[in-house]
Protein backbone atom coordinates (compact mmCIF):
# COMPACT_ATOMS: atom_id res chain seq x y z
CA UNK A 1 0.00 0.00 0.00
CA UNK A 2 1.59 3.27 -1.18
CA UNK A 3 0.46 6.35 1.60
CA UNK A 4 1.20 9.90 1.05
CA UNK A 5 4.50 10.84 3.12
CA UNK A 6 4.93 13.68 5.32
CA UNK A 7 8.12 14.16 3.56
CA UNK A 8 7.13 16.83 0.68
CA UNK A 9 10.72 17.10 -0.80
CA UNK A 10 11.46 13.57 -1.11
CA UNK A 11 13.47 13.32 -4.94
CA UNK A 12 13.30 10.74 -7.70
CA UNK A 13 16.46 9.38 -6.53
CA UNK A 14 14.49 8.96 -2.71
CA UNK A 15 11.91 7.69 -4.44
CA UNK A 16 13.50 5.09 -6.30
CA UNK A 17 15.52 4.03 -3.26
CA UNK A 18 12.36 3.59 -1.43
CA UNK A 19 10.43 1.53 -4.35
CA UNK A 20 13.17 -0.35 -4.78
CA UNK A 21 13.39 -1.38 -1.09
CA UNK A 22 9.65 -1.62 -0.78
CA UNK A 23 9.32 -4.58 -3.88
CA UNK A 24 12.34 -5.92 -2.13
CA UNK A 25 10.61 -6.58 1.23
CA UNK A 26 7.47 -7.34 -0.17
CA UNK A 27 8.64 -10.29 -2.85
CA UNK A 28 11.65 -11.63 -0.94
CA UNK A 29 11.71 -10.32 2.77
CA UNK A 30 8.15 -11.50 3.35
CA UNK A 31 8.15 -14.75 2.22
CA UNK A 32 11.64 -16.07 3.26
CA UNK A 33 10.69 -14.56 6.81
CA UNK A 34 7.56 -16.61 7.16
CA UNK A 35 9.20 -19.81 5.65
CA UNK A 36 12.27 -19.40 8.48
CA UNK A 37 9.57 -18.44 11.10
CA UNK A 38 8.34 -21.85 10.79
CA UNK A 39 11.81 -23.50 10.89
CA UNK A 40 14.34 -24.64 14.03
CA UNK A 41 16.97 -22.24 14.57
CA UNK A 42 19.53 -24.85 12.99
CA UNK A 43 17.57 -25.37 9.93
CA UNK A 44 17.73 -21.42 9.58
CA UNK A 45 21.57 -21.57 9.65
CA UNK A 46 21.70 -24.86 7.72
CA UNK A 47 23.22 -25.02 3.86
CA UNK A 48 20.22 -25.08 2.09
CA UNK A 49 18.08 -22.60 4.30
CA UNK A 50 16.60 -20.18 2.22
CA UNK A 51 18.44 -17.55 4.84
CA UNK A 52 21.39 -17.80 2.53
CA UNK A 53 19.93 -16.95 -1.21
CA UNK A 54 18.11 -14.39 0.75
CA UNK A 55 21.32 -12.72 2.19
CA UNK A 56 23.46 -13.39 -1.20
CA UNK A 57 20.79 -11.43 -2.77
CA UNK A 58 20.38 -8.60 -0.33
CA UNK A 59 24.70 -8.01 -0.71
CA UNK A 60 24.02 -8.19 -4.25
CA UNK A 61 21.99 -5.17 -3.74
CA UNK A 62 23.78 -3.76 -1.19
CA UNK A 63 21.52 -3.80 1.28
CA UNK A 64 24.57 -4.91 3.69
CA UNK A 65 26.01 -0.63 3.47
CA UNK A 66 23.23 0.97 3.71
CA UNK A 67 25.08 2.87 6.50
CA UNK A 68 28.62 2.82 5.68
CA UNK A 69 29.75 6.06 3.49
CA UNK A 70 31.07 6.19 -0.31
CA UNK A 71 34.72 6.94 0.39
CA UNK A 72 34.81 3.65 1.56
CA UNK A 73 32.72 1.36 -0.41
CA UNK A 74 29.37 2.12 1.35
CA UNK A 75 26.08 3.73 -0.77
CA UNK A 76 26.44 7.19 1.04
CA UNK A 77 22.44 7.79 1.11
CA UNK A 78 21.77 10.57 3.42
CA UNK A 79 20.51 10.39 6.90
CA UNK A 80 16.57 10.37 5.03
CA UNK A 81 17.43 7.87 2.03
CA UNK A 82 18.99 5.78 5.12
CA UNK A 83 15.13 6.09 6.70
CA UNK A 84 13.31 5.65 3.85
CA UNK A 85 15.22 1.86 3.06
CA UNK A 86 15.47 0.70 6.78
CA UNK A 87 11.65 1.38 7.24
CA UNK A 88 10.80 -0.62 4.07
CA UNK A 89 12.86 -3.18 4.96
CA UNK A 90 11.66 -3.12 8.73
CA UNK A 91 8.26 -3.26 6.95
CA UNK A 92 9.18 -6.75 5.09
CA UNK A 93 10.64 -8.26 8.40
CA UNK A 94 11.99 -6.82 11.49
CA UNK A 95 14.50 -9.91 12.20
CA UNK A 96 15.71 -10.43 8.65
CA UNK A 97 16.51 -6.53 9.10
CA UNK A 98 18.38 -7.05 12.10
CA UNK A 99 20.60 -9.33 10.21
CA UNK A 100 21.24 -7.25 7.87
CA UNK A 101 22.08 -4.03 10.33
CA UNK A 102 24.45 -6.38 12.58
CA UNK A 103 26.33 -7.27 9.31
CA UNK A 104 28.02 -4.37 9.14
CA UNK A 105 27.99 -3.16 12.60
CA UNK A 106 31.70 -3.58 13.21
CA UNK A 107 32.80 -2.16 10.01
CA UNK A 108 30.98 0.96 10.64
CA UNK A 109 32.52 1.61 13.68
CA UNK A 110 35.54 0.68 12.40
CA UNK A 111 34.66 3.87 9.85
CA UNK A 112 33.79 6.05 12.79
CA UNK A 113 37.11 5.40 14.01
CA UNK A 114 38.90 6.97 10.89
CA UNK A 115 41.99 4.03 11.17
CA UNK A 116 43.15 3.85 7.80
CA UNK A 117 44.32 0.89 8.81
CA UNK A 118 41.58 -1.19 9.60
CA UNK A 119 39.31 0.48 6.96
CA UNK A 120 42.01 -1.10 4.53
CA UNK A 121 41.64 -4.28 5.83
CA UNK A 122 38.19 -5.02 6.97
CA UNK A 123 35.72 -2.25 5.92
CA UNK A 124 36.93 -2.04 2.45
CA UNK A 125 36.92 -5.62 1.61
CA UNK A 126 32.83 -6.15 3.57
CA UNK A 127 31.91 -3.19 0.81
CA UNK A 128 33.31 -4.95 -2.34
CA UNK A 129 31.87 -8.15 -1.17
CA UNK A 130 29.08 -10.22 -2.26
CA UNK A 131 29.23 -13.33 -0.87
CA UNK A 132 28.01 -13.10 2.98
CA UNK A 133 29.65 -16.23 3.89
CA UNK A 134 32.78 -14.70 3.57
CA UNK A 135 32.52 -11.32 5.49
CA UNK A 136 29.72 -11.08 8.08
CA UNK A 137 29.74 -8.85 10.85
CA UNK A 138 28.71 -9.08 14.43
CA UNK A 139 27.65 -7.02 17.62
CA UNK A 140 29.16 -8.96 20.48
CA UNK A 141 28.52 -7.20 23.71
CA UNK A 142 25.47 -9.31 25.77
CA UNK A 143 27.06 -11.43 28.31
CA UNK A 144 25.74 -14.61 29.88
CA UNK A 145 25.55 -12.07 33.38
CA UNK A 146 25.18 -8.91 31.68
CA UNK A 147 22.33 -7.97 30.21
CA UNK A 148 21.23 -4.16 29.70
CA UNK A 149 23.32 -3.62 32.36
CA UNK A 150 26.05 -3.67 30.54
CA UNK A 151 24.42 -0.30 29.21
CA UNK A 152 24.12 1.69 32.26
CA UNK A 153 26.57 4.12 32.44
CA UNK A 154 24.89 6.49 34.54
CA UNK A 155 24.13 3.40 37.53
CA UNK A 156 26.77 3.27 39.97
CA UNK A 157 27.63 -0.32 39.49
CA UNK A 158 28.87 0.28 36.08
CA UNK A 159 32.60 1.72 37.89
CA UNK A 160 32.22 -1.01 40.30
CA UNK A 161 35.28 -3.14 40.44
CA UNK A 162 32.67 -5.86 41.50
CA UNK A 163 31.34 -5.96 38.09
CA UNK A 164 33.15 -8.76 36.24
CA UNK A 165 32.94 -9.29 32.86
CA UNK A 166 32.83 -12.56 31.48
CA UNK A 167 35.28 -11.90 28.81
CA UNK A 168 38.26 -10.49 29.63
CA UNK A 169 41.54 -9.14 27.57
CA UNK A 170 45.12 -9.26 28.07
CA UNK A 171 47.92 -8.05 26.01
CA UNK A 172 50.75 -9.58 26.11
CA UNK A 173 53.45 -8.28 23.83
CA UNK A 174 51.75 -6.65 20.90
CA UNK A 175 49.09 -9.42 20.84
CA UNK A 176 45.80 -9.33 22.73
CA UNK A 177 44.98 -12.22 24.47
CA UNK A 178 40.71 -13.29 24.60
CA UNK A 179 39.07 -15.95 26.85
CA UNK A 180 35.74 -16.11 28.04
CA UNK A 181 32.23 -16.27 26.32
CA UNK A 182 29.59 -13.97 24.71
CA UNK A 183 26.15 -15.47 25.60
CA UNK A 184 22.89 -16.58 23.08
CA UNK A 185 21.73 -13.20 22.13
CA UNK A 186 24.48 -12.18 19.98
CA UNK A 187 22.72 -11.62 16.78
CA UNK A 188 24.10 -13.27 13.99
CA UNK A 189 26.70 -15.20 15.98
CA UNK A 190 25.89 -18.33 14.78
CA UNK A 191 27.24 -17.10 11.48
CA UNK A 192 29.13 -14.35 12.03
CA UNK A 193 33.11 -14.33 9.92
CA UNK A 194 33.97 -11.29 11.85
CA UNK A 195 32.90 -9.74 15.50
CA UNK A 196 32.94 -6.05 17.25
CA UNK A 197 33.59 -7.36 20.48
CA UNK A 198 32.93 -5.52 23.98
CA UNK A 199 35.75 -7.34 26.22
CA UNK A 200 36.71 -6.09 29.78
CA UNK A 201 40.33 -4.86 29.76
CA UNK A 202 40.77 -3.41 33.50
CA UNK A 203 38.38 -4.95 36.48
CA UNK A 204 39.66 -2.05 38.77
CA UNK A 205 37.59 0.20 36.26
CA UNK A 206 34.13 -1.99 36.46
CA UNK A 207 32.19 -2.05 32.96
CA UNK A 208 34.16 1.10 32.38
CA UNK A 209 37.48 -1.23 32.14
CA UNK A 210 35.95 -2.48 28.86
CA UNK A 211 37.35 -2.30 25.24
CA UNK A 212 36.10 -3.06 21.71
CA UNK A 213 37.76 -4.95 19.34
CA UNK A 214 37.28 -6.32 15.76
CA UNK A 215 37.73 -10.23 15.82
CA UNK A 216 37.64 -12.32 12.90
CA UNK A 217 36.13 -15.42 14.12
CA UNK A 218 37.80 -17.94 12.27
CA UNK A 219 40.94 -17.57 14.48
CA UNK A 220 41.82 -21.09 16.80
CA UNK A 221 40.21 -21.15 20.06
CA UNK A 222 36.69 -19.46 18.67
CA UNK A 223 33.70 -21.82 19.07
CA UNK A 224 30.21 -21.26 18.69
CA UNK A 225 27.11 -22.61 20.84
CA UNK A 226 23.48 -23.47 19.57
CA UNK A 227 21.56 -21.26 17.62
CA UNK A 228 19.06 -19.52 20.09
CA UNK A 229 15.47 -20.70 20.45
CA UNK A 230 12.72 -17.95 21.07
CA UNK A 231 9.21 -16.67 20.82
CA UNK A 232 9.59 -13.87 17.86
CA UNK A 233 12.47 -12.87 14.90
CA UNK A 234 12.75 -16.25 14.59
CA UNK A 235 14.19 -15.59 11.17
CA UNK A 236 17.28 -13.63 13.23
CA UNK A 237 19.87 -15.82 14.30
CA UNK A 238 21.27 -15.52 17.71
CA UNK A 239 23.79 -17.43 19.17
CA UNK A 240 26.36 -17.66 21.57
CA UNK A 241 30.47 -16.95 20.77
CA UNK A 242 33.30 -19.11 23.14
CA UNK A 243 36.82 -17.84 23.16
CA UNK A 244 39.42 -19.90 24.52
CA UNK A 245 43.30 -18.36 24.44
CA UNK A 246 42.15 -16.84 21.39
CA UNK A 247 45.15 -13.82 19.83
CA UNK A 248 44.65 -10.98 18.01
CA UNK A 249 46.93 -8.38 17.20
CA UNK A 250 47.24 -5.23 18.90
CA UNK A 251 46.30 -2.52 16.78
CA UNK A 252 42.45 -4.57 16.24
CA UNK A 253 41.67 -3.05 20.03
CA UNK A 254 40.31 0.25 18.49
CA UNK A 255 38.90 1.02 21.76
CA UNK A 256 40.58 1.15 25.06
CA UNK A 257 38.95 2.21 28.52
CA UNK A 258 39.98 5.63 28.13
CA UNK A 259 37.91 6.02 25.59
CA UNK A 260 34.97 3.09 26.29
CA UNK A 261 32.24 5.38 27.57
CA UNK A 262 32.65 7.73 24.71
CA UNK A 263 32.26 4.96 22.43
CA UNK A 264 29.62 3.60 24.18
CA UNK A 265 27.60 6.12 23.92
CA UNK A 266 28.19 6.79 19.93
CA UNK A 267 27.43 2.70 19.86
CA UNK A 268 24.20 3.11 21.88
CA UNK A 269 22.78 6.07 19.90
CA UNK A 270 23.40 4.50 16.11
CA UNK A 271 21.99 1.02 17.30
CA UNK A 272 19.15 2.33 18.90
CA UNK A 273 18.19 4.59 15.89
CA UNK A 274 17.90 1.74 13.48
CA UNK A 275 16.28 0.10 16.47
CA UNK A 276 13.14 3.41 15.49
CA UNK A 277 13.14 3.22 12.20
CA UNK A 278 12.70 -0.32 11.71
CA UNK A 279 10.12 -0.74 14.35
CA UNK A 280 8.32 2.30 12.20
CA UNK A 281 8.47 -0.22 9.29
CA UNK A 282 6.51 -2.77 11.75
CA UNK A 283 3.96 -0.65 12.98
CA UNK A 284 3.10 0.60 9.75
CA UNK A 285 2.96 -3.38 8.54
CA UNK A 286 0.22 -3.51 11.47
CA UNK A 287 -1.44 -1.06 10.83
CA UNK A 288 -1.62 -1.62 6.96
CA UNK A 289 -2.70 -5.51 7.47
CA UNK A 290 -5.55 -4.15 10.20
CA UNK A 291 -6.58 -1.50 7.83
CA UNK A 292 -7.17 -3.66 4.77
CA UNK A 293 -8.74 -6.82 7.20
CA UNK A 294 -11.27 -4.23 8.16
CA UNK A 295 -12.26 -3.28 4.65
CA UNK A 296 -12.54 -6.93 4.06
CA UNK A 297 -14.72 -8.09 7.00
CA UNK A 298 -18.43 -7.79 7.53
CA UNK A 299 -19.46 -7.70 10.88
CA UNK A 300 -23.46 -6.76 11.77
CA UNK A 301 -24.22 -6.82 8.23
CA UNK A 302 -21.29 -4.14 7.16
CA UNK A 303 -17.09 -4.08 6.80
CA UNK A 304 -15.66 -3.60 10.24
CA UNK A 305 -14.50 -0.26 9.47
CA UNK A 306 -17.79 1.53 8.71
CA UNK A 307 -18.71 1.21 12.66
CA UNK A 308 -18.22 3.96 14.43
CA UNK A 309 -15.94 2.28 17.22
CA UNK A 310 -13.69 0.81 14.34
CA UNK A 311 -13.15 3.99 12.65
CA UNK A 312 -11.01 5.15 15.89
CA UNK A 313 -9.32 2.26 16.09
CA UNK A 314 -7.91 2.33 12.86
CA UNK A 315 -7.04 5.83 12.83
CA UNK A 316 -5.35 5.62 16.01
CA UNK A 317 -3.08 2.88 14.34
CA UNK A 318 -2.12 5.13 11.93
CA UNK A 319 -1.26 7.65 14.38
CA UNK A 320 1.55 5.73 16.08
CA UNK A 321 2.80 4.52 12.93
CA UNK A 322 3.21 8.26 11.71
CA UNK A 323 4.16 9.21 15.37
CA UNK A 324 7.15 6.97 14.77
CA UNK A 325 8.11 8.26 11.50
CA UNK A 326 8.39 11.68 12.45
CA UNK A 327 10.04 11.02 15.65
CA UNK A 328 12.75 8.31 13.87
CA UNK A 329 13.03 10.35 10.95
CA UNK A 330 14.12 13.81 12.80
CA UNK A 331 15.83 11.58 15.38
CA UNK A 332 18.12 9.65 12.22
CA UNK A 333 19.02 13.00 10.73
CA UNK A 334 20.39 14.41 14.22
CA UNK A 335 22.54 11.27 15.08
CA UNK A 336 24.01 11.24 11.64
CA UNK A 337 24.88 14.64 11.35
CA UNK A 338 26.03 15.69 15.19
CA UNK A 339 29.27 14.61 16.24
CA UNK A 340 29.00 13.27 18.81
CA UNK A 341 25.53 12.17 18.37
CA UNK A 342 23.05 13.35 21.32
CA UNK A 343 22.71 9.92 22.85
CA UNK A 344 19.41 11.03 24.58
CA UNK A 345 17.60 11.84 20.95
CA UNK A 346 18.02 8.09 20.22
CA UNK A 347 16.97 6.64 23.21
CA UNK A 348 14.08 8.70 22.94
CA UNK A 349 13.32 7.08 19.66
CA UNK A 350 14.41 3.89 20.43
CA UNK A 351 11.52 3.36 23.64
CA UNK A 352 8.87 5.55 22.06
CA UNK A 353 8.73 3.73 18.21
CA UNK A 354 8.98 0.41 20.05
CA UNK A 355 6.48 0.94 22.43
CA UNK A 356 4.11 2.38 19.86
CA UNK A 357 4.83 -0.52 17.55
CA UNK A 358 3.86 -3.32 19.94
CA UNK A 359 0.84 -1.24 20.78
CA UNK A 360 0.16 -1.80 16.79
CA UNK A 361 0.86 -5.28 17.15
CA UNK A 362 -1.64 -5.82 19.53
CA UNK A 363 -4.11 -3.67 18.90
CA UNK A 364 -3.95 -5.62 15.17
CA UNK A 365 -4.45 -9.08 17.00
CA UNK A 366 -7.65 -7.70 18.73
CA UNK A 367 -9.08 -6.40 15.79
CA UNK A 368 -8.72 -9.15 13.87
CA UNK A 369 -10.01 -11.20 16.32
CA UNK A 370 -9.81 -15.11 16.76
CA UNK A 371 -8.03 -15.11 13.04
CA UNK A 372 -5.07 -12.77 14.49
CA UNK A 373 -4.17 -15.45 16.16
CA UNK A 374 -4.42 -18.03 13.74
CA UNK A 375 -0.83 -18.70 11.14
CA UNK A 376 -2.82 -17.71 7.81
CA UNK A 377 -2.33 -14.02 8.84
CA UNK A 378 0.84 -12.53 9.70
CA UNK A 379 -0.35 -10.29 12.91
CA UNK A 380 0.28 -13.15 14.91
CA UNK A 381 4.40 -12.69 13.67
CA UNK A 382 4.10 -9.58 13.72
CA UNK A 383 3.29 -9.17 17.48
CA UNK A 384 6.21 -11.61 18.41
CA UNK A 385 8.67 -9.35 16.34
CA UNK A 386 7.60 -6.30 17.83
CA UNK A 387 7.44 -8.13 21.23
CA UNK A 388 10.71 -8.54 20.88
CA UNK A 389 11.92 -5.16 20.32
CA UNK A 390 11.15 -3.97 24.06
CA UNK A 391 13.84 -5.70 25.11
CA UNK A 392 16.43 -5.67 22.06
CA UNK A 393 19.90 -3.93 22.18
CA UNK A 394 18.77 -2.60 25.79
CA UNK A 395 15.15 -3.14 27.15
CA UNK A 396 12.98 -0.21 27.56
CA UNK A 397 13.21 0.02 31.54
CA UNK A 398 17.16 0.68 31.28
CA UNK A 399 17.23 2.63 28.40
CA UNK A 400 14.89 5.47 29.93
CA UNK A 401 16.79 5.40 32.82
CA UNK A 402 20.00 5.86 31.42
CA UNK A 403 17.99 8.86 29.27
CA UNK A 404 17.29 10.20 32.36
CA UNK A 405 21.30 10.07 33.72
CA UNK A 406 21.90 12.32 30.71
CA UNK A 407 19.35 14.85 31.08
CA UNK A 408 20.47 15.29 34.75
CA UNK A 409 24.00 15.29 33.93
CA UNK A 410 24.47 17.63 30.95
CA UNK A 411 20.90 19.24 29.73
CA UNK A 412 19.93 21.33 28.07
CA UNK A 413 22.48 21.00 25.48
CA UNK A 414 24.36 23.88 23.74
CA UNK A 415 23.33 24.15 19.97
CA UNK A 416 26.12 25.43 18.63
CA UNK A 417 28.72 23.53 20.27
CA UNK A 418 26.80 20.55 19.37
CA UNK A 419 27.18 21.48 15.48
Amino acid sequence: MDYFDINLDLSEKDLALKKMAHDFAREKMRPVAKELDQMTPDEVIADGSPLWDFLKEAYELEYHKVLLPDHVGGLGLTPLQIHLVMEELGWGSFGLSVMLGVACFPFYLATMTGDEELIDEFVIPFCECTDPRKIYGCWAITEPDHGSDILGAGEDFFTSPKMRGNIQAKLNGGEWIINGQKSAWVSAGSIATHAMLHVQIDQSMGMAGYGVCLVPLDQPGVTRGKPLAKMGQRDLNQGEIFFDDVRIPEKYMFVDPDFYMEMLSMILASANNCMSTWSTGLARACFEETLEYTKERVQGGKPLIEHYDMKKRVFQLFARTETCRALSRAVNNITMNVSPPPTEYALVAKTTCTELCFQNAHEAIQILGGNGLTLEYNTEKLFRDARATLIEDGNNETLAREGGHILAKDYPKNRDEML
